[in-house]
């Protein structure tokens, strides 16, 4: 991981050993810093404010922006440019800010190997901030602008058809033929540093983007790293071509995690893009806990009969879980148990015990003792037919609300004992 530095106070540089005066450092930085103010004074471009950048610190350097983006970079070699860029050891960084904003990073590396913080690194950061935050702010509205949008469409608070297409087109999103919507979702498998859900939306929007579809994305719910895209479409292909395309960038670009893709049905015209996304939301939740992606909602079999439920009044899906499955995954979650993956592996395999088992590499007893416990737990006997159809369609319901058994895959933003998502 790259070391963050912020250069050093006043006070300790004009302490450095064997290192001249401050007035001398100064003066001996003044021309390369002036060479960096009069690029950034004649718009030169962040190519060449970069190289002027890299010059005043005598270090090879990458400007990253506050989306992961890399903007810029000015190394001595290919090799030094990917180290910049992976912040491999050896790479420090300094965090550029514009008030209380974070507008990017600054990684460096100095040139003979130097570990210590170059002179002048504060105000070289100082300038690249307000140089990146110039250049990036017409296209950080827009692209918020655009999540905005979206987030307002899935969630349902723009529902007319001839606004949602309205809106769209100033976007440069052409539904008027119709489109489709993709969930993608990445999962670190352990804890993550920086801004990895900016790094997950920029991968997504390159996936969509690089074809010139008109693509709209966004980061939704309150946590997570979830990922919205509203995308025109006059036939079903170019949402499955997007979905895979999306489901590669994010496994090459995000090492270290898990990735699920989801995506809806193609919608006729702009009043059925909230149903697409429900479709998208249901697809990405059913391949996640069943681990197969890209998955089309069409694919999900019998879980298509609940979109009704999950669109107009998911609430009662969570009743149906409560009443079902919740007792006995608080349970396992409790008493380190493995009830939920009993009664899956039981259904799985037709109600026979034996199989189960073996299925669990467990007893047979053991197979039956657990399902005493389910009984008394949720008071529905899997032994008979409306008991296991009941708790078949508990199952379903957890799945589809995006609810994982304890012990199923770890996920930010949702809680213990199998909670769903915030917003769905």
């Amino acid at each position: 991981m790259p070391t963050r530095s912020t250069g050093p106070a006043p006070d300790e540089a004009e302490r450095a050993p064997g290192d001249g005066s401050a007035a001398e450092r100064n003066g001996a930085a003044a021309g390369p810093l002036e060479a960096l103010s009069e690029a950034i004074e004649s718009g030169a471009g962040l190519p060449a404010i970069a190289r002027a950048a890299a010059a005043a610190l005598d270090a090879s350097i990458a400007l990253i922006d506050r989306s992961s983006a890399v903007l810029a970079v000015a190394a001595a070699s290919a090799a030094e440019e990917e180290k910049l860029i992976a912040a491999a050891a050896g790479v420090s960084s300094a965090e550029l800010r514009v008030a209380d904003v974070a507008v990017g990073e600054l990684r460096f590396r100095r040139r003979g190997g130097a570990e210590e913080p170059p002179p002048g690194l504060r105000t070289v950061a100082t300038l690249l901030g307000l140089e990146v935050e110039r250049a990036r702010s017409p296209e950080w509205a827009s692209d918020e602008e655009a999540a905005g949008f979206v987030r307002d469409v899935l969630e349902r608070r723009l529902a007319d058809g001839g606004e949602v297409e309205a809106r769209a087109g100033e976007l440069g999103c052409d539904l008027g033929a119709g489109g489709g919507v993709v969930i993608a979702r990445a999962t670190p498998r352990a804890a993550q540093a920086g801004q990895w859900r900016a790094r997950a939306l920029t991968l997504v929007a390159r996936a969509v983007r690089t074809g010139g579809s008109g693509a709209l994305a966004a980061l939704t719910g309150e946590e997570g790293g979830e990922v919205a895209v509203l995308l025109p479409a006059s036939e079903p292909g170019p949402i499955e071509r997007a979905a895979r395309a999306i489901e590669d960038e994010l496994r090459r670009g995000l090492q270290g995690f898990s990735v699920t893709v989801g995506f809806s049905r193609r919608a006729e015209d702009g009043s059925q893009v909230y149903r697409a996304g429900r479709e998208a939301l249901m697809a990405a939740n059913v391949a996640e806990s069943e681990e197969r992606s890209p998955l089309a909602f069409e694919e999900t079999g019998s879980y298509r009969l609940l979109l009704p439920a999950l669109s107009e009044d998911p609430a009662e899906l969570e009743r149906f879980y409560d009443e079902t499955i919740a007792p006995l995954a608080a349970y396992d979650e409790q008493y380190e148990t493995e009830l939920v993956a009993t009664v899956e592996a039981y259904l799985d395999n037709d109600g026979n015990v034996t199989p189960t088992a073996e299925t669990l590499f467990t007893h047979r007893h053991t197979v039956r003792y657990r399902l005493e416990r389910v009984r008394e737990l949720c008071g529905h006997d899997l032994g008979s037919t409306e008991g296991r159809e009941k708790i078949g369609l508990g199952l379903k319901a957890m799945r589809v609300l995006g609810i994982q058994p304890p012990g199923g895959p770890a996920t930010e933003g949702r809680g213990k004992g199998g909670k769903p998502r915030k917003g769905e």
